[in-house]
């Protein structure tokens, strides 16, 4: 089968980290409901990415844990594989992360290879988390697919190349992406009187022939929203700006060859 059937997390930001865990496990069944083999959750979902004038309580180690078995028990439960956006707590630092769930929800304490890491942070987060050190490659079924956090996406494009030359057919792109007082507006997806955001999502699966599937929350003016962009860097579909909604997409793993990464010379 070379069809599947992808959905993203378009929500809004959770009003504290123990409805963080109640909206994942609705999502999940949900996206289940609708036929989804994988969903993708925003930055740091659970329990709420810190910053941009959000301040989530302290960060638990205990609480994220629980939240991550009662989260695998729902992938479980639902057969779906989940990437979680989360944060996790290292004798490094506080980590942006992403946990990868299997659709059998097994879990083995959660091994540093079901997370990725986000290695190129934002000038503003340095001073709450600590940059990943690795990269990794993902699997479900035949999908292979690769993840680059908010940020690194839109500012490093080597970050999704190289997931793309590792054969991702898909690079999820999970970000938090708010708007500011006074700034722009949009309706359509890479308005041109738009930030460049939306158009680097555009230009992230062209230049390496995959999918590119970016998912924000839904918030009033978001300056950007979710989206899946197919590999000759047409768009397959966006939701609607701030409407909190699972988006769903079809993708034909076939068409993601990654011709033009593999073409890339490391001179």
């Amino acid at each position: 089968m070379t069809t599947h059937r992808i959905a993203l997390a378009n929500l809004r930001y959770p009003t504290s980290p123990e409805a963080s865990v109640a909206q994942a496990e609705h999502a999940i069944a949900q996206a289940s409901a609708a036929g989804a083999h994988i969903l993708c959750f925003p930055e740091c979902f659970i329990p709420g990415y810190r910053g941009m004038g959000k301040s989530p309580p302290p960060p638990d180690a205990k609480f994220l844990e629980q939240a991550w078995s009662t989260v695998a028990a729902a992938a479980a439960k639902a057969r779906l594989t989940v990437i979680l956006g989360t944060e996790r707590i290292t004798a490094d630092g506080l980590l942006i992360t992403a946990l990868v769930i299997n659709r059998d929800g097994a879990i083995d304490g959660f091994q540093d290879t079901d997370f990725q890491d986000k290695a190129q942070l934002d000038p503003s987060e340095e001073a709450t988390y600590t940059a990943g050190t690795a990269r990794r490659i993902f699997h479900a079924g035949p999908l292979t697919f690769g993840i680059a956090i908010c940020h690194e996406g839109w500012r490093y494009p080597e970050t999704v190349r190289w997931a793309a030359r590792q054969g991702a057919h898909i690079v999820f792109h999970p970000h938090f992406h708010q708007a500011e007082p006074g700034s722009y507006r949009p309706s359509t997806f890479a308005d041109p009187a738009n930030s460049f955001h939306e158009k680097a999502a555009l230009c992230r699966a062209a230049e390496n022939t995959c999918y590119f599937a970016t998912v924000n929350y839904a918030s009033d003016g978001s300056p950007t929203t979710s989206a899946v962009v197919k590999p000759d860097g047409t768009l397959l579909s966006y939701q609607p700006y701030g409407k909190e909604e699972l988006l769903l997409a079809d993708i034909d793993i076939s068409e993601a060859t990654g011709l033009l990464a593999r073409r890339y010379k490391d001179l």
